[in-house]
């Protein structure tokens, strides 16, 4: 005997494709219509039921549907059959997506870097570089410190000296070059380059101002005071006098000086000034400019070569003004 394979299942028929999609639409029936049956009906119960409310839905559509249509779309429903389940999580799945959407992601991903390159740039180029630069800068001016403490600032300081004691020809001059000398090689010894440097520029303002001369000139032209007189804070019942003058070379020009005013304590540098003097010595000034409307004495003080204050040649109280 030879024995037989077992007898296959017979083929289901062949549909064609309009059959295939009117299944699939009565699935979709039935999904949508999930109170068509009551659960509580049995199988076999169900099935008719399915298949009587079917039969109602399509011929109040004008549809005609075939039975064996109608008992195909509800075998598919039970089997599971048109239905998408979506693949579970995997790398592949992730992959396939990432690829998918890689548009998106490429975009994000070059938004991302952008931003990173900006905040990087931004950070390099506003924080880091400028503190390498002034750090080097900081080093360079150190070292160049360090070589002029050893030798040119000590060189400067005695040659400074030297040439205000032989422009100086009063007593208070050399003092205060020998105190300027004297701190600026403190501020040597303690390494100290900008107070070195600063007693260099002290003594050259002081031999600058032991070679001015000029002589300080009461003010008489046309339309300009000669003299004012202000009433005093503190004493509203009196009066101070002062000349205004200006400091005029023996060439002929007109200086601009610091004056410190007594008014308000505060200094500017002004090329006139005014003087305070005593009533008589404001009185006599007036007389001799209503005389002929010059000051024939003109010559307040005056400040010679070599020597710090001026040599007044009348009668002053010592307080200034910058401002009538």
């Amino acid at each position: 005997m030879v024995a037989q394979p077992p007898a296959s299942p017979p083929d289901r028929p062949s549909q064609s494709l309009d059959e295939v999609m009117l299944a699939m639409d009565v699935v979709d029936t039935l999904r949508h219509q999930e109170n068509l049956v009551s659960r509580e009906l049995g199988e076999e119960d169900r099935d008719a039921q399915l298949l009587h409310r079917l039969r109602e839905i399509y011929s109040g559509q004008g549809i005609e549907v075939p039975d064996r249509i109608l008992l195909e779309g509800v075998r598919a429903l039970k089997e599971q059959r048109f239905v998408y389940t979506p693949p579970g999580p995997s790398f592949a799945r992730t992959v396939a997506r990432a690829w998918v959407n890689r548009g998106n992601i490429g975009r994000r991903l070059l938004s991302l870097l952008t931003l990173l390159a900006f905040g990087w740039g931004a950070y390099h180029f506003g924080v880091v570089e400028p503190a390498r630069q002034r750090k080097a800068q900081e080093q360079a001016q150190a070292e160049r410190n360090q070589i002029e403490l050893a030798e040119r600032l000590p060189a400067a300081l005695e040659q400074g000296h030297e040439d205000v004691l032989r422009e100086a020809q009063v007593p208070a001059a050399r003092e205060t070059a020998d105190r300027i000398l004297a701190d600026g090689k403190a501020a040597i010894s303690r390494r100290d380059a900008e107070g070195a440097r600063q007693a260099i520029n002290d003594l050259e303002v002081l031999r600058a101002d032991l070679r001015r001369e000029y002589v300080l000139r009461i003010v008489s032209r046309p339309g300009e005071p000669t003299g004012v007189w202000r009433v005093p804070q503190r004493n509203p019942a009196g009066r101070n006098y002062y000349l205004i003058v200006e400091p005029v070379t023996p060439d002929g020009r007109i200086l601009s000086l610091p004056v410190t005013s007594e008014e308000n304590g505060r200094t500017a540098t002004t090329s006139k000034w005014g003087v305070r003097v005593d009533e008589a010595t404001a009185r006599q000034v007036e007389r001799d400019k209503n005389d002929d409307g010059i000051v024939q004495r003109n010559r307040l003080g005056e400040k010679r070569r070599g020597q710090l204050d001026v040599n007044y040649l009348m009668p002053v109280l010592g307080g200034a003004i910058t401002q009538w």
